[in-house]
């Protein structure tokens, strides 16, 4: 007895470009996904750091903290710390933290996270008592000593 084979089907024209379309469509969707979560990265940051002094009229709070008075009283744990780029435009924003009564006045630490890389200098404010202009490595390397008073 012979043996027959199963006839093959054909995809019809209509059948076989809806399935091109769909292949294309879910090639064309992934290539999209990869890229779009494998783009340009966040650029690369630090955390400035360094001191600030309040060197008059600081007074000592009840914690064994300190803070400004009088024409200083903007001057506490906590204050804003802005840090523009060469631009003038603000790339960071910190505080001043860890304050600690002394001679001659209140000692802060400064801290300001998220800082990019890259600039050949930045400016660093405390409160709204002007700049003061650091290069990129003493930013970088945690060099920011600053006093009022």
């Amino acid at each position: 007895m012979p043996t027959t084979e199963p006839a093959k089907r054909r995809l019809s024209p209509l059948a076989a470009g809806v399935l091109g379309l769909a292949i294309g469509a879910a090639v064309v969707g992934g290539a999209w996904a990869v890229t779009a979560n494998s783009g340009p990265g966040k650029p690369a940051t630090f955390t400035l750091k360094g001191s600030f002094e309040l060197t008059e009229d600081a007074v000592s709070d009840d914690n064994g903290g300190c803070m400004g008075s009088g024409g200083y009283d903007d001057i506490r744990e906590g204050t804003g710390v802005t840090v523009y780029n060469a631009a003038g435009d603000v790339v960071a924003t910190g505080a001043l933290t860890n304050p600690t009564y002394g001679s001659p006045g209140c000692n802060f630490d400064v801290r300001v996270p998220g800082v990019p890389k890259g600039e050949k200098f930045y400016k660093v404010e405390v409160s709204h008592r002007g700049t003061l202009q650091l290069t990129a490595k003493q930013a970088e390397n945690g060099e920011l000593g600053a006093s009022l008073g």
